[in-house]
């Protein structure tokens, strides 16, 4: 997956924080209390915001030049375009190895023998779908 870099437009803020908007992705908004924090709170904000547009399969839209990115009226007069780079890769790993909550069904029998035995249910089953989708070689 690619590296994206966005130009972003800070708006300082009278407590010393900043507001940040990206032009090019309508609805991918954050702040932060300085500017260090606002820097780092942009880039996780765009990274989640494209990974959401990769899932549901829209269209990533072309970076605009960051010299042509136009300030709003509406803006503080401090305010500036800085680039800002981001990648969703970590994103995708991190949904992808979440753990997903299963509610299953085995007779008391069964579960009464394992609980004895202090038999970890999840590790298990993950043991066994690894093992029965070929993740693991039965051989070894």
């Amino acid at each position: 997956m690619p590296k994206y870099v966005y130009p972003a437009i800070f708006d300082p803020n009278e407590l010393g924080g900043y507001t940040v908007t990206f032009p090019d992705l309508p609805g991918c908004v954050t702040e932060g209390d300085n500017l260090e924090e606002a820097l780092k709170m942009a880039s996780e904000a765009m990274a989640l915001h494209l990974y959401g547009m990769e899932q549901d399969g829209d269209e990533i839209p072309t970076p605009s030049n960051p010299a042509e990115v136009q300030i709003p009226d509406d803006t503080s007069s401090g305010a500036f375009v800085t680039l800002i780079q981001a990648r969703t890769e970590p994103i995708h790993d991190e949904m992808k190895n979440r753990a997903v909550k299963k509610t299953l069904t085995i007779p008391k029998w069964l579960n009464d023998a394992a609980e004895k035995e202090g038999i970890n249910f999840s590790q298990v089953l993950q043991y066994a779908l690894k093992e029965q989708l070929g993740f693991i070689d039965k051989r070894s």
